[in-house]
């Protein structure tokens, strides 16, 4: 188990890759949202395709209407990076333990990412029912702008709904978040290894070109893979939590399960996968952002990886 100063270097590192990923990751979330909020409910579709969404955004509100709710997002991402990623690294080393093959396990990997997941996903709740709120509002839509800020949007919901407004789509987070992760890290760990195995073999040059080279390959193609495994598996969980958390209805119902039921009946398959378009165009450059960050954060604060 690592001591004190390298577990808080995990959490440094963590943080950095949390905002990389905003950074990149942010106007295609924008687009994502305004499709699973407008195009699953029952007056039919707002936006034709995620190519439609983007234009009237930029029409409407310029480029800075791709990085609505962004403020929320890195204060939110950059906590829950640093928690994921330090928890995950914790986790791993303390269960690994009895493994020292270098080999990835999954009775390793699993319990770790699931549990950092979960977590995290008390702190995503507020920022990201913020966020989507804020994302969803513009020209488009019948309700037009109710909020200034992230912080105005966290005021109101306070005001009007109370503390249990504020975290509506829990459920729909922790399933997301601790499946979603769990189905990362193992897809990080096992392509990482493989093409490590691959690369590491004599057949390759050991110049220090070639092993930056390799580095920043594997860690681009590692992350973009793992991200786009995650939102494959959680994409409906996702769409259920924005339909909760955006919905204006205070009573409609905050089991997942029910919502995509109901998503279902109203749009059939594509309406649980509304936003797969700008969902997996993000995902790839995002997450390979984080890893890259991760890892080379990791590197430059001296922690050791194998």
């Amino acid at each position: 188990m690592a001591g004190a100063g390298d577990a808080a270097k995990e959490y440094v590192a963590g943080s950095a890759a949390g905002v990389a990923q905003v950074v990149v990751g942010h106007p295609f979330d924008t687009v994502k949202v305004k499709l699973q909020a407008h195009n699953t409910t029952a007056h039919g579709k707002v936006y034709k395709n995620a190519f439609h969404c983007t234009s009237r955004i930029l029409l409407d509100e310029g480029i800075r209407g791709l990085y609505k709710g962004a403020s929320s997002s890195f204060i939110g991402i950059a906590v829950e990076s640093s928690l994921f990623f330090g928890t995950y690294s914790q986790a791993k080393q303390l269960l690994q333990g009895n493994f020292e093959d270098g080999r990835p396990h999954l009775q390793v990997i699993i319990p770790s990412a699931a549990c950092s997941g979960a977590l995290i996903s008390c702190i995503l709740t507020p920022t990201e029912l913020t966020k989507c709120r804020m994302q969803v509002q513009g020209k488009d839509v019948m309700h037009g702008a109710r909020y200034s800020s992230p912080l105005d949007c966290a005021v109101k919901t306070l005001e009007s709904e109370g503390l249990r407004g504020i975290f509506r789509g829990g459920l729909a987070t922790l399933f997301r978040e601790a499946i979603g992760n769990a189905v990362f890290f193992c897809t990080y760990e096992y392509s990482r290894y493989w093409m490590h195995n691959y690369l590491d073999s004599p057949r390759f040059s050991s110049s220090s070109h070639f092993v930056l080279a390799k580095d920043i390959g594997i860690g681009v193609m590692s992350g973009g893979i793992s991200g786009m495994t995650f939102w494959t598996a959680t994409l409906p969980l996702d769409v259920a939590k924005t339909i909760i958390q955006t919905d204006p209805n205070p009573h409609l119902s905050r089991n997942p399960f029910r919502i995509l039921s109901m998503v279902y009946k109203r749009a059939g398959m594509g309406g649980c996968y509304a936003g797969i378009g700008p969902t997996l165009a993000r995902a790839f450059p995002a997450n390979a952002a984080a890893i890259i960050a991760w890892e080379y954060s990791a590197k430059i604060l001296g922690i050791e990886r194998a």
